[in-house]
């Protein structure tokens, strides 16, 4: 039978989602500790895959189970098996034909950056840091011209392997509580370090160097030199995979985080 299954984690002690020889990624920790369940190896598949210090609060993945578990064994017993940095949330029996990436209508990261004079300590590794004052309107105009479908050349890693460039922004917005700035982007799909490339360029704008309308230029220019450097992974989440309602999937795949530390918690 073919299981759904929502999971967050603390990308800090990860090199990334994706499998890799040396064996430590989400991934492969997360198969080790499903095929203690289930008596025999497993595959997942998830619905976006995260690179190194990434986190999630709503990633989705999906296995084809060679035996038949209650629907609990694949929350409790499987993180029974794994590290205090992962943590299935819930588990559900779908059918043959749901595909945790193929599936999904959209995406939502999530920046969580701390905008203040000192680095932080405790929030280490949980948020991005900027020491000097950011001008958050500045950034939200800014952040208008990335809406709708456009060529994120400018903000796409040199070793992306998408086919297009083209992707449609269905949400692109920065607000603030205190001294924590949150920028949230909705897509379809995105493009690798596309997240980080967007922040980079609106903190560009928000620290007065460009004006907001550099964002447009860029665009429209498709020249990843002329974009600001790719920011830190550190406050990246995964915050979101939307289905049809027809999976019938805890909040069509979204979670609700139990606490609103750094603005996490979706509405």
């Amino acid at each position: 039978m073919r299981i759904a299954l929502g999971l967050e984690y603390d990308g800090t002690p990860f090199v990334g989602w994706q499998t890799q020889p040396a064996g430590n990624t989400v991934q492969d920790v997360l198969e080790k500790a499903l095929a203690k369940v289930a008596g025999a190896p497993v595959r997942v598949v998830c619905a976006g895959r995260t690179d190194t210090g990434v986190h999630a609060t709503a990633q989705v993945v999906h296995f084809d189970s060679p035996v038949c578990r209650p629907e609990n064994a694949w929350v409790r017993g499987v993180n029974a098996h794994l590290p205090d940095s992962i943590a299935v949330r819930w588990s559900r029996t779908v059918a043959d034909d749901f595909h945790a990436r193929f599936s999904a209508r959209s995406r939502s990261y999530r920046y969580a950056l701390l905008n203040h004079a000192v680095r932080p300590a405790l929030l280490h590794g949980m948020v991005g840091w900027f020491h000097l004052p950011l001008d958050t309107e500045a950034m939200r105009t800014g952040a208008a011209f990335l809406v709708g479908e456009k060529d994120f050349s400018a903000f796409r890693a040199a070793a992306c392997q998408a086919k297009s460039p083209v992707k449609r922004l269905h949400r692109a917005e920065v607000s603030r509580q205190g001294d924590i700035i949150t920028f949230d982007f909705c897509a379809s799909a995105f493009l690798h370090h596309m997240v980080r490339n967007l922040v980079g360029a609106l903190v560009y704008v928000g620290k007065g160097a460009h004006p907001p309308d550099w964002i447009g230029e860029l665009i429209d220019g498709r020249d990843r030199r002329l974009a600001a450097p790719t920011f830190s992974p550190s406050g990246l989440y995964l915050s979101g995979v939307e289905y049809e309602t027809h999976w019938q999937l805890p909040m069509n795949g979204r979670i609700i985080a139990p606490f609103d530390l750094l603005g996490l918690q979706l509405a």
